[in-house]
């Protein structure tokens, strides 16, 4: 099964993904609810690292989805599937707003690091794009399998590389 086999099949179906995305911020609203002023505390805290996670995986794909789809492969807005390219993304917003309103995001656990998940896979992105702009190489062309290899190797080395320079 392919990629797009896969986004075809949700858009057709899109009852269970509707169910996780409203499940998630309904959790966290629910959770804000019943843990006042409680939220850096065991175990709430954990529950809000869960559910940013579960809602930032899938955004932080649709994102690198979106930016693949308009800056490598010039696609048209008109084009989007709301389902995988949007949805994730204004629910990610939108239960991360809802969070930050019951604790400060500094005391869940492992925020920092999927803060510099999401800003080390915007680097990679904006590397690649600016590598196409200036036409050393031409990543619209490549099989997904290589775009997805060189996306890997270019993340692996920002990663060294702001480590060193950090260290």
């Amino acid at each position: 099964m392919t990629l797009q086999q896969l986004f075809q099949q949700i858009g057709a179906h899109p009852g269970l993904l509707l169910f996780y995305f409203a499940g998630i911020p309904a959790a966290a609203i629910l959770a804000g609810l019943l843990g006042k002023n409680e939220g850096h505390l065991p175990p709430w805290k954990y529950l809000y690292a869960v559910l940013i996670y579960l809602v930032s995986i899938p955004g932080v794909f649709a994102v690198a989805l979106n930016i693949y789809f308009f800056v490598f492969q010039h696609g048209n807005v008109m084009e989007m599937d709301v389902y995988m390219q949007i949805l994730p993304v204004v629910v990610m917003l939108v239960t991360i707003f809802i969070i930050s309103k019951s604790v400060r995001l500094a005391l869940i656990p492992g925020f920092g690091k999927i803060a510099g998940l999401w800003f080390m896979l915007f680097a990679t992105m904006a590397f690649m794009w600016f590598l196409e702009k200036i036409h050393i190489v031409v990543f619209s062309y490549m099989p997904i399998t290589m775009l997805l290899g060189i996306f890997v190797v270019l993340f692996v080395l920002i990663y060294l590389g702001w480590r060193r320079f950090i260290a």
